[in-house]
């Protein structure tokens, strides 16, 4: 099936050290687009919108925390689009910026003949939030093709993470492309089945189970070493 939108993949990093993925989406038809947590390299994003000749018309943030938020000034500044977060995290974090719109769970977004479902997820933050699409999640720190999002920092919670990630498997499809917000060796855009195959997360059924391993302090090596470092 051909979908409305298309998306793009923009990689920045701050002093080599820390990567995060932004997703330009772009509606089809109108050429309107919206970018999900714009971060760290401005230059770089700029040369995608104005290379795509695109009118950025949102700016969809999953959660509030400064690497995912930093360039929303800047952006606001230039293109003055409506920015979207979830009431929850607004609320919780007194978060505030330009044209700042708050959704609650499962509340849409137009973007030209783009429909885009908010999906409130908390656990890393008490408000994180997906984006669901036809065909794709947008999952922040949420869900990584590899695991899922810390949860020991301020407004972070197992218990609820492990409901988010219930949620996400009993409500969005196994086919979804799944594009987070970091990449701990996979790249973003594998299928949802594959994670439910793949990602420890989604085997780990029992609640208390879950949330001992999550909360674990002998993280090791590999992907939920390198996390707990953000």
């Amino acid at each position: 099936m051909s979908e409305s939108y298309q998306i793009h993949t923009i990689c920045t990093s701050y002093l080599n050290e820390l990567s995060n993925y932004n997703y330009l989406i772009v509606d089809k038809a109108t050429k309107l687009a919206a970018l999900v947590d714009p971060s760290w390299e401005l230059d770089r994003i700029l040369t995608v919108i104005e290379g795509l000749d695109v009118k950025l018309h949102a700016i969809l943030l999953t959660h509030s925390h400064f690497d995912h938020v930093n360039l929303v000034e800047l952006l606001s500044v230039r293109y003055a689009p409506n920015v979207y977060i979830s009431a929850k995290e607004a609320r919780y974090y007194a978060f505030s910026a330009p044209n700042l719109h708050t959704f609650n769970d499962l509340d849409t977004i137009s973007l030209g003949n783009t429909t885009i479902t908010c999906m409130l997820t908390p656990g890393h933050t008490a408000g994180s939030a997906c984006y669901l699409l036809s065909g794709c999640l947008i999952t922040g720190d949420t869900l990584f093709i590899e695991g899922c999002g810390r949860c020991d920092t301020t407004g972070g919670n197992p218990d609820d993470m492990f409901d988010s990630l219930q949620k996400i498997r009993d409500t969005v499809p196994i086919y979804a492309r799944v594009y987070p917000g970091h990449s701990y060796g996979k790249e973003p855009g594998y299928p949802l089945w594959y994670l439910l195959e793949n990602n420890i997360y989604f085997h780990l059924v029992n609640r208390a189970q879950f949330i001992s391993f999550r909360m674990r302090h002998a993280q090791g090596y590999g992907s939920d070493a390198r996390e707990r470092r953000k």
